[in-house]
């Protein structure tokens, strides 16, 4: 096994995973203190061939304090403040596969809003437009309608026949749109009106019934997603303003508290929303009671807020380049549980994965996206390199498809190959 360096301190290891299919022998194994990733996955590989009769070699990745070693395991240890002289475990997973370029999709200005469901993309530009892709690339429709930039998009309800969605704009509006997807036509079918300056972010809630609209009037509002004025009960006159044809909407619910623009919003529950803004607070509010519950203070504006019901965390994008791991409903020691720094200038996006805990994207004004796992903080798994400009938006709602927006004016659309477990 490891060749013994009598110069080198030994350090007693035992390996462990969950990955059932890759469990070797736990028995306690001698390694140099100077070991990197890749002569642990040479004995790991090595332990794997006599347990198992298999030749194939894979490539792991492994934990150590539940973080990612990425330095030697020496360093990594006395970083942690661990004892040398006890058995160190060693966790090991399969390593995330590298994301692979699949399409890079051209629209005539900043592409500032995209959502993925199933195999459809939504983008917003600069240009006030709204469009329609599939994941293979292919322009279905181009969208009129606003009179400012699009800031935020956002699917509502998607079978074979027809989808609706909700568009955000600067043009204080957001515009809910029923798509037929056989004749490949659409119809504007309410416009949402209340805000008093430009939207900035929009989120639909769990069963699709509500939508969540930030502005820049720091204003919180609440919609129906109803297409289908019959469906509220009587309250249409209340609720409805008898101009535009009769297609605007009014706001259910209206919550004040940011001091400034509203720049991220997202269900955390049923009845909780979570806010991020310029004013360097986070947000998270009760619907039912119509109010703020919890209030997370921080040290530069957040542009961006996500949130992960694998993880129940969230995370910030932010003005000071990092970004941010916050457990809300922490009762020890400080709520931001993680901080992830490579990014070289404002963090714009983030988007958790939607099948692993652990995994988020991130977009930024470097003309970076970049994929994370939340145990390795000082380094990225993968830069998703390709924009030439500003990276706007980025989602990652279909698990195969990691996209992005950016002011070069382009989608950039990562295939993402799942490792094993």
């Amino acid at each position: 096994m490891a060749s013994v360096d009598d110069d080198v301190p030994q350090i007693q290891i035992r390996f462990t995973t969950k990955q059932e299919q890759y469990a070797v022998p736990d028995y306690p194994l001698s390694v140099p203190s100077t070991v990197f990733t890749d002569q642990l996955n040479t004995i790991l590989n090595e332990l794997l061939r006599e347990s198992a009769d298999s030749t194939a070699t894979v490539e792991f990745d492994f934990l150590v304090c539940n973080e990612f070693l990425r330095t030697s395991l020496a360093e990594h240890i006395n970083e942690r403040g661990v004892t040398t002289e006890e058995v160190v475990s060693v966790e090991y997973v399969e390593r995330h596969p590298p994301p692979e370029p699949q399409d890079c999709l051209i629209h005539d200005d900043w592409v500032s809003a995209v959502a993925v469901r199933e195999n459809w993309i939504l983008t917003g530009c600069y240009d006030n437009t709204v469009h329609i892709w599939n994941t293979k690339g292919k322009h279905h429709l181009t969208i009129p309608g606003h009179t400012s930039p699009i800031k935020a998009v956002a699917w509502i309800t998607l079978d074979n026949e027809r989808a609706t969605f909700v568009s955000a704009s600067q043009d204080q509006t957001a515009i809910l749109w029923d798509w037929n997807i056989r004749s490949n036509s659409i119809e504007c079918v309410q416009i949402c009106r209340g805000h008093e300056r430009g939207l900035e972010d929009i989120a639909v809630n769990h069963n699709a019934t509500l939508i969540a609209t930030g502005s820049w009037d720091t204003m919180l509002k609440i919609w129906s997603t109803s297409v289908d004025d019959r469906n509220n009960d009587g309250e249409s006159a209340s609720k409805k303003l008898k101009t535009d044809h009769g297609k605007v909407r009014t706001p259910e619910i209206t919550m004040k508290g940011h001091k400034e623009a509203i720049s991220g919003v997202v269900w955390s529950d049923k009845s909780e929303i979570v806010t991020s803004s310029w004013d360097h607070t986070l947000k998270i509010w009760d619907t039912e009671l119509g109010g703020i519950k919890h209030e997370i203070p921080g040290n530069k504006s957040f542009f961006d807020v996500a949130y992960s019901p694998l993880a129940n965390a969230l995370l910030t994008a932010s003005a000071d380049r990092h970004i941010r791991l916050y457990d809300p409903r922490s009762s020890e020691g400080s709520v931001v549980k993680g901080t992830f720094t490579s990014h070289t200038q404002w963090v714009q996006s983030v988007f958790w994965s939607t099948t692993d805990q652990y995994l988020f994207l991130s977009g930024a004004y470097d003309n970076q996206v970049k994929l994370w796992d939340t145990r390795s903080p000082k380094a990225p798994l993968f830069d998703l390199s390709g924009h030439d400009d500003k990276v706007l938006c980025c989602n990652w709602s279909n698990p195969k498809f990691m996209v992005s927006g950016g002011a070069d004016n382009t989608v950039r659309i990562f295939k993402s190959k799942h490792a094993i477990g």
